[in-house]
């Protein structure tokens, strides 16, 4: 999986406009603040997000950004999907091209379990919202820490 800081800052952001949003345009300047990340890097961010039709900007005074959908709509893929990040874990050529990543265009032995991988990552994203991740209803957080400490311990 290819998951940048580019994509891990848009779905924070996100989260967060999802969170203190309600009723309301939030600030770039609060939520850069409160996730502690780089104003001038959120701008980027938010323009493609924008640009990608999942927020909407409010000008003038108590201007800032709203979510153009609800937090049950908004799922974490399409933001990543959204700030350019493809969801791969294989070393070929991107946008599905049958060229291979190996000397003379062919695909390395493994390349079917990567591309596996990377839609497993996909579907998995596709199918976690931004109400699911601020309400804390990922797998991991069902399951509570003191759960999965002891099923890693057991593998």
């Amino acid at each position: 999986m290819r998951l940048s800081t580019k994509g891990r800052y848009a779905v924070m952001a996100m989260a967060d406009l999802a969170k203190n949003g309600s009723g309301r345009a939030v600030s770039l300047a609060e939520i850069a603040a409160r996730q502690e990340i780089s104003l001038s890097y959120l701008e980027q961010l938010f323009a493609r997000l924008r640009k990608g039709g999942l927020v909407k900007s409010i000008r003038g005074p108590g201007g800032g950004y709203r979510l153009a959908k609800g937090p049950d709509e908004t799922v974490v893929a399409d933001i990543v999907l959204a700030v350019d990040e493809p969801i791969r874990a294989t070393r070929c050529a991107a946008h599905g091209t049958p060229r291979g990543c190996m000397n003379g265009g062919a695909r390395c032995i493994t390349h079917d379990l990567w591309e596996d991988l990377g839609a497993e990552i996909h579907r998995y994203l596709a199918g976690v919202s931004l109400e699911d991740v601020i309400e804390k209803r990922t797998s991991r957080a069902r399951m509570g820490q003191k759960d999965v400490g002891s099923m890693e311990a057991a593998a």
